[in-house]
């Protein structure tokens, strides 16, 4: 598969709605990309290179990449892959060999290639687990995975790329392929969105539970990326929206924007 690559090194911080600089079509040259600094004496890897195979606007993806800047592991080779061009580039078959799944994201890390992005996500505390990123306490860890549950298992599987396509599939004229698509698309992240709102409000503190960052966080701010995209008023949800301008301030969250990853395309 020619999955596009590159060195992504983050530095300083940025906000995530910087302009992006002028760039090439996306080849198989690297590029570095400016982002959050590691902390000090923290190093990228010492166990060995670290792959990601991501596309800028996967939800998925973009969890990944929030989690391996919280664990200073900001220097990686980035492998864009393209869902949409040439039918998608997650069906290729030496990705495929890399994820049956057909979908991203995928890391390879301490020699070896996990998939999912929760999965990724938990190997990552459990391997590095500062800062940690599930709390110490039985239940408020528990509070955690909820709230991760209802973005990963009740919202993003029918708002994902493949269902989309075919909900637009089951109608012929093109603009009404797109209402639909939106219309499917609002009525599953407001419906997610309700129930998230009735849970972090119960246990949210600067962040969605307590002070702390934690999983939560990591699920929420591309979720909310997402709802974005979609016209979602997110005034119905005003802990998350207060909990996600936190988030967008952080500079963990900020470097892995969609906008700021080396295959971002305008919107």
């Amino acid at each position: 598969m020619a999955s596009e690559s590159h060195h992504t090194h983050h530095g300083k911080a940025a906000g995530p709605r910087d302009a992006k600089r002028p760039r090439k079509d996306v080849t198989e040259e690297e590029e570095l990309v400016e982002g959050i600094a590691p902390e000090p004496g923290v190093h990228a890897d010492a166990t060995g290179a670290v792959e990601l195979w991501s596309y800028w606007r996967s939800s998925s993806s973009y969890r990944v990449r929030i989690a391996l800047n919280i664990k200073g592991l900001t220097f990686y080779h980035y492998h864009a892959v393209h869902l949409v061009k040439d039918g998608g580039k997650q069906y290729a078959p030496e990705y495929v060999e890399l994820n049956p799944s057909k979908e991203v994201p995928t890391l390879k890390i301490d020699g070896h290639v996990l998939t999912q992005s929760q999965a990724i996500i938990e190997y990552l505390d459990e391997t590095r687990p500062q800062p940690c990123l599930l709390p110490e306490d039985a239940y408020e860890r528990a509070v955690v995975r909820q709230l991760c549950c209802i973005i990963s298992n009740d919202m993003q599987p029918v708002g994902n790329l493949r269902v989309l396509k075919m909900v637009q599939s089951f109608f012929a004229e093109p603009k009404e392929k797109d209402a639909k698509r939106l219309e499917w698309a609002q009525h599953f992240i407001k419906l997610g969105f309700e129930a998230f709102e009735a849970v972090v409000a119960k246990h949210a503190g600067k962040f969605c539970v307590g002070d702390a960052i934690t999983m939560a966080d990591v699920f929420l701010a591309p979720q909310v990326y997402n709802a974005l995209r979609f016209k979602v008023d997110m005034s119905a949800y005003p802990t998350i929206a207060r909990i996600a301008k936190e988030l967008d301030e952080h500079p963990a969250f900020s470097a892995a924007h969609p906008s700021r990853q080396p295959d971002a395309e305008a919107e």
